[in-house]
């Protein structure tokens, strides 16, 4: 089965919704306000989609400034879409593309990750030994997916033995799809859930549960399936209207759920997966396991002075900043973006956009001297995906209030336009996002 038997937007409909969107015509020539000479010196650690962003920003609203973004990886990866490989409809080549091609060019781009970082001496240490002194710091590493602190998993057995994972890059969402494929065929028993920790896209794994759902009926096979979710926590999601709205849709799908359940352990020779429970350990038997693997702030990060030492986000070393301006709360010349920064909402693309735009403003006015008067809401949004051609577009704040962009969406109502914002009109937004222009 392939993405061409689920639901296309014709031209019409693809118009109304970049009509809603307000992207109906090329993202350019907006007006900003004179640049900021200086030559200050500006490292970015992290070359991901927060990085790349900040660099696009600060070198459009800085001038004579020395901008160095540190990272490895040649490819850069939309990860918004692993959810659309790991259910069949994107090809897998739709999430990659090239970091170069949306490296400013009055950036420098360093092809290593950063060793250490030294706040106290305001300098960073490069994985090629080199080390950078900076007048500013953008921490935006991301985050690190922590398999081995579930026992027996390994990410090499992604498409293997049952398992599957969506969060393990471009080859494992494809490798999902091909598990997923298998399960279809020949049914059995799935399991999906979350991890305890912070994590990236805390909607990804309903998605997975629901398009899975959609997938089986679709070849009619869904009555050879149980589905289950399991989570660590008391609920479905954290914003209390769209766990109401999960736990209707879970029913209506016969989906089931178990909370306080959190996975410490995978099987793979056995087929089995153990929970850590209030009751004590329960081990259950899959024929499709889904792991989303706990997530933690890269170790340079974990054991510098940036991270929290105390508190909720302490941890798992997610870095110390103000949730309002995104400065450091110790190192006023250090701000941190995107998964890394210790904040309680924005670990999505939609974050990094909100994010961005207040770091870089408030970074600039760091560096003039002046106040800072950008915030940060809390900002988040999630496609959430229901079934193919139909989705809810859930955007809330850190109190987690619902924060509809189009008043015409009922946020908890499945609708084709965020199933047309997620298949066809997001994916040019975060190119443009990553160039700095919105």
């Amino acid at each position: 089965m392939s993405g061409s038997a689920l639901f296309r937007p014709g031209r019409r409909d693809l118009l109304r919704a970049a009509a809603a969107l307000g992207v109906s015509a090329p993202l350019a020539g907006a007006a900003r306000a004179q640049p900021l000479r200086t030559p200050a010196r500006i490292v970015i650690a992290g070359a991901g989609a927060a990085g790349l962003t900040m660099a696009s920003k600060l070198s459009r609203m800085l001038e004579g400034a020395r901008i160095t973004l540190i990272g490895a990886r040649a490819a850069h990866w939309y990860q918004p879409g692993f959810t659309m490989v790991a259910a069949g409809v994107w090809p897998v080549g739709k999430v990659i593309s090239e970091t170069a091609g949306y490296v400013a060019p009055d950036v420098t781009w360093l092809r290593a990750d950063v060793a250490a970082f030294e706040p106290e001496a305001k300098r960073v240490v490069a994985t090629d030994g080199s080390a950078h002194a900076y007048d500013a710091l953008v921490v935006a590493t991301g985050c690190t997916l922590e398999w081995s602190r579930i026992e027996g998993m390994d990410p090499a057995l992604i498409g293997r033995e049952g398992i599957a994972s969506v969060y393990a890059g471009p080859e494992g969402a494809e490798a999902t799809w091909r598990v997923l494929q298998r399960f279809m065929e020949t049914g059995g028993v799935a399991l999906h859930g979350r991890p305890p920790t912070e994590m990236k896209c805390a909607g990804a794994p309903l998605k997975g549960a629901m398009l899975w759902d959609a997938r089986l009926r679709e070849a009619g096979t869904r009555g050879r399936a149980e589905i289950h979710y399991l989570t660590p926590f008391r609920n479905l999601f954290s914003v209390a209207p769209v766990h109401d709205k999960v736990l209707e849709l879970f029913s209506a799908r016969d989906i089931a759920f178990a909370y306080d359940h959190t996975l410490t352990a995978v099987d793979p020779g056995a087929k089995t997966a153990t929970y850590r429970t209030p009751d004590g350990p329960k081990t259950l038997r899959y024929d499709y396991l889904h792991v989303v693997p706990p997530m933690a702030a890269p170790k340079p990060v974990r054991e510098s002075a940036l991270a929290w030492q105390s508190g909720p986000f302490a941890e798992d070393g997610w870095v110390e900043v103000n949730r309002d301006t995104l400065q450091h709360a110790q190192f006023p010349e250090v701000f941190a973006v995107g998964d890394v920064a210790g904040v309680p909402r924005g670990k999505t693309a939609a974050s990094v956009k909100t994010q961005c735009p207040v770091a870089a403003a408030n970074l600039v006015a760091f560096l003039s001297g002046s106040g800072m008067d950008a915030t940060y809401s809390g900002y988040t949004s999630c496609p959430l995906i229901t079934q193919p051609g139909r989705a809810m577009l859930v955007e809330f704040d850190y109190e987690g209030r619902l924060t509809p962009t189009f008043p015409f969406i009922d946020p908890l109502t499945e609708h084709w336009v965020p199933w047309v914002m997620k298949d066809r009109l997001l994916s040019p937004i975060y190119r443009a996002m990553l160039h700095g222009q919105i």
